[in-house]
């Protein structure tokens, strides 16, 4: 799922510890965005991966962040 979601295959971070870092980060976001519950329209993983990283407000409301 991670290669079809982040093109994890085409990653070409190779050095020390950072592809498993980058790795378990891919992962963790993949689970934010499996577990939002915020977003109503059904859409694909992919394009409310592109949704988040284009919007900060979506991005608040995906990591359950109450700003002041």
């Amino acid at each position: 799922m991670l290669d079809v979601c982040v093109g994890e295959d085409d990653c070409m971070i190779r050095k020390d510890h950072a592809p498993q870092n980058l790795s378990l980060l891919k992962k963790i976001m993949l689970n934010l965005i499996r577990a939002d519950k915020t977003d109503t329209a059904r859409t694909s993983l992919r394009l409310k991966r592109k949704r988040a990283a284009r919007d900060d407000d979506i991005r608040i409301k995906m990591l359950g962040i109450h700003p002041l």
